[in-house]
């Protein structure tokens, strides 16, 4: 009787479902990602209140960066933000995508596995690591090695022209724009091998019944 009591109650707990725990987890860590953005950008209101009630909205558009006379404005910075980021993007998204193509379908798996490892390395580097990397070695060299070049040859083409204009200093915006490449391109490359990846043998098979190469 006791024997039977005791599966009795063993039989009765409750079971933990998996499925259920990991939905709830997934639910719960997209709530904390919305709540950490959303203190972001509450952080970021924050701290530029004081500049937005004293300049207005203007001070985003203006140019003006004048401590004497007390004028400051932020449209510089965000330009150079937005086009920094656009020449890293242009050079490292076609980079990153074709180099994790040639890891996950072509590379033989002896190649494969350490320069995928050595990436996802590169990937966890904290990005002050590559500032001062840029700002000692880069940038010197950029300076004796390809700005003089550029300042003879490529300061007339349409568009591109201003960003290769001005003192041969190797700091500049093509300068940040290569050095965020550099920074952002591991990364890339690591989440797009990865997604490659998981795609089933059977999806690779249909694609190639249907025409792919």
């Amino acid at each position: 009787t006791e024997e039977l009591n005791m599966t009795t109650r063993v039989t009765t707990l409750p079971k933990l479902n998996g499925d259920s725990i990991f939905q709830k987890l997934s639910f719960t860590s997209a709530i904390l990602i919305l709540i950490v953005l959303i203190g972001i950008v509450l952080s970021l209101i924050d701290g530029g209140w004081l500049a937005l009630a004293k300049f207005g909205p203007g001070f985003v558009f203006s140019e003006a960066w004048d401590p004497v006379n007390s004028e400051f404005g932020a449209a510089a910075a965000i330009y150079g933000t937005l086009i920094s980021s656009l020449i890293a993007i242009v050079i490292a998204i076609p980079a990153g995508i074709g180099t994790a193509i040639f890891l996950a379908e072509l590379a033989p798996p002896w190649l494969s596995r350490p320069v995928g490892m050595a990436i996802e390395l590169l990937a966890a580097v904290p990005s002050i690591i590559y500032g001062m990397w840029g700002l000692f070695v880069f940038a010197p060299w950029f300076s004796e090695g390809f700005q003089m070049w550029a300042l003879e040859n490529l300061t007339g083409l349409p568009l591109i022209g201003p960003w290769f204009d001005g003192p041969p200093i190797g700091v500049g915006l093509l300068t940040a724009g290569i050095i965020l490449s550099f920074m952002i391109l591991p990364i890339i490359t690591a989440l797009t091998r990865d997604a490659l990846k998981t795609i089933p043998n059977v999806v690779r098979e249909a694609a190639y019944g249907i025409g792919a190469t």
